[in-house]
């Protein structure tokens, strides 16, 4: 391998100017290639747009069926205590009226008995 050490200023200049030549085509825009398909960006947007409306009115349906949900447990809850005290009202009167049936049946036989022992 021999090397050529006989470069003249001429030729370091040439090769200077080349590769600077290299160097800014590598900058230069490279021409565009076509879409594969056409880009509609309002055609996008609109799509966007309609699925995030979707997406809210769902939300805003679900919350609502939560919120009437809640509100048909809540008033069954009440139907349920008012049922729960209505049954211990009349527990109570059917315990007073048996009281009082007891009471008066003991008031009929001291009567029988007094009765009896008069005669």
């Amino acid at each position: 391998m021999q090397l050529n050490f006989d470069i003249g200023f001429a030729e370091r200049r040439k090769t200077a100017a080349a590769a600077r030549q290299a160097l800014l085509a590598s900058f230069k825009p490279r021409p565009a290639r076509p879409a594969p398909h056409p880009i509609d960006g309002a055609a996008e947007r609109a799509a966007e747009l309609e699925q995030v409306r979707q997406d809210r009115a769902q939300a805003k349906a679900a919350k609502r069926d939560a919120a009437a949900d809640a509100i048909a447990a809540q008033a069954l809850a009440e139907e349920e205590r008012e049922a729960a005290a209505l049954e211990a009202k009349r527990g109570a009167r059917r315990e007073r009226k048996a009281l009082s049936a007891a009471e008066a049946k003991a008031k009929r036989d001291a009567r029988y008995a007094a009765r009896k022992a008069r005669r």
